[in-house]
């Protein structure tokens, strides 16, 4: 052979390789992919939940609550943890979350105490106290499913298949540790041992509890507010990291809730360091999130816009003052983030350059920003109630309602229109137990108080 023809032979002999080896890959993986779109095909089409809406009710507000109600139960179902035991758990969703997320159960719960559900409030908060790190790090998220299968599933109208076990998940989408579900769980583990008078389930779990607010200080600064990183807290499409008002607003709740039970579940030392400690982020996040020229407290110190969620938790949560409370509802209101459907993340979006790209590219930049959302809807309504405002909290819930109807069904999140946000890329979820559990408890947080208030 001539050196001429040589490399004319090689080319032949790597071609030859390269058919060999693709119709080798094709050949594996081709009876794989048959057999996976089988079973995908296999399974049931999704059902629809959406109650119409011509369903006679006393009141649109009662509608709504009997939809929220009904789409809340249906994420309830039992599932398989790896040890073999299983457990009832809260879906966040049916078509695209159906797994417990640690954040979403954390608000939700509440929802499923006004209901009365107390064992698949219970066992909801085992799943993650049986997964916890050994660091004390809850998981995110306990799921069995990955998420092109979730995806696939969810494209082609199939209901996600459950039979694997759940594991647990302990870093986001984005490769990130998320603060959040640690301190939420925290709150609704001693939410529900206070409301169900259950001592012994918080006797049982506290060196756990303890555990997971230790994992939490050691992101804390030194003035006590956590640091956090990008795209980690319940808005993980935005950049924003550092001290962020929406965290430290849990932080501080978790360290004055686990401060109260320490009285009964921890010793007097334990007990006196986490006052201190709830006080100091008290007084933290007054000193670095409050702006008295703006009204409200700022997102962090980057962003200085009115995040929603962080500012109503600072109310009905307590840790505003009456009068910061009333200024940031009268903010609100100016900047109208509860119209037509409340209610908007923040009264002026983020630059660009913060949202995360995959949701640029799927047409949903707004997602965190001017798009609207039940949950936080819910905390609005209970801030307004808090304060005294019913007619405000009672105009609130009527639009939440009227979403809630229109659509039959609770949705993850709705665009400025009004309507739930739906593109070529993306579609709302529906239901997402998350806003349905928070509409719940908002609906009997209003009609407590409105009864109370005929009382005196």
């Amino acid at each position: 052979m001539t050196n001429e023809n040589r490399p004319k032979q090689i080319n032949k002999i790597t071609g030859w390789i390269t058919v060999g080896v693709a119709g080798g890959i094709l050949g594996v993986m081709l009876p794989r992919l048959i057999r996976y779109l089988r079973a995908l095909f296999s399974q049931p089409q999704l059902p629809s939940r959406a109650i119409p809406s011509e369903t006679s009710f006393t009141s649109l507000e009662a509608a709504a609550y009997a939809i929220a109600t009904d789409n809340l139960r249906a994420g309830i179902e039992r599932r398989r943890l790896e040890s073999g035991e299983e457990k009832w758990v809260l879906c966040a969703g049916l078509r695209n979350f159906r797994e417990p997320w640690a954040r979403d159960f954390g608000f939700a719960s509440s929802g499923l105490m006004e209901l009365g559900l107390w064992d698949v409030t219970r066992e909801g908060l085992e799943v993650f106290f049986l997964t916890q790190h050994e660091n004390g790090q809850f998981a995110v998220k306990v799921h069995s499913t990955s998420v092109l299968d979730r995806y696939l599933h969810s494209l082609f109208k199939r209901e996600q298949p459950i039979h694997a076990p759940i594991r647990p998940k302990f870093i986001t989408a984005h490769n990130t540790i998320s603060l959040d579900g640690n301190g939420l769980l925290i709150i609704a583990a001693l939410n529900y041992a206070t409301r169900n008078k259950d001592a012994e389930f918080v006797r049982e779990h506290w060196s756990s509890l303890l555990r997971a607010l230790s994992w939490l200080d050691g992101f804390a600064d030194a003035d006590g507010l956590l640091q956090q990183g990008a795209f980690t807290d319940w808005a993980d499409s935005v950049d924003r990291q550092g001290k962020v008002l929406y965290t430290n607003m849990i932080y501080w709740k978790a360290l004055q809730e686990m401060a109260n039970a320490a009285q009964t579940f921890g010793d007097e030392r334990t007990r006196q360091a986490l006052i201190q400690r709830a006080g100091m982020v008290h007084d933290a996040v007054q000193a670095y999130f409050w702006r008295d020229d703006l009204g409200y407290f700022v997102t962090s110190k980057l962003f200085n816009n009115l995040s929603s969620a962080g500012n109503l938790l600072a109310i009905a949560w307590g840790l505003a003052t009456e009068s910061q409370g009333h200024q940031i509802l009268d903010a609100m209101r100016f900047f109208a983030m509860a119209e037509p459907v409340p209610t908007q993340t923040v009264h002026r979006a983020y630059p660009r350059k913060f949202i995360a790209i995959e949701n640029r590219l799927g047409g949903i930049a707004d997602y965190h920003t001017y798009f609207a959302w039940l949950w936080i809807g819910g905390w609005h309504v209970i801030a307004c109630t808090k304060l005294g405002r019913y007619q405000e909290a009672q105009e609130l819930l009527y639009r939440m309602s009227r979403a809630i109807v229109r659509d039959g069904e609770v949705h993850e999140v709705y665009a400025p229109t009004g309507r739930f946000a739906s593109n070529l890329w993306y579609t709302s979820e529906a239901p997402l137990t998350w806003s349905a559990g928070m509409f719940v408890h908002a609906y009997h947080v209003l009609e407590r108080a409105l009864q109370r208030s005929q009382l005196d």
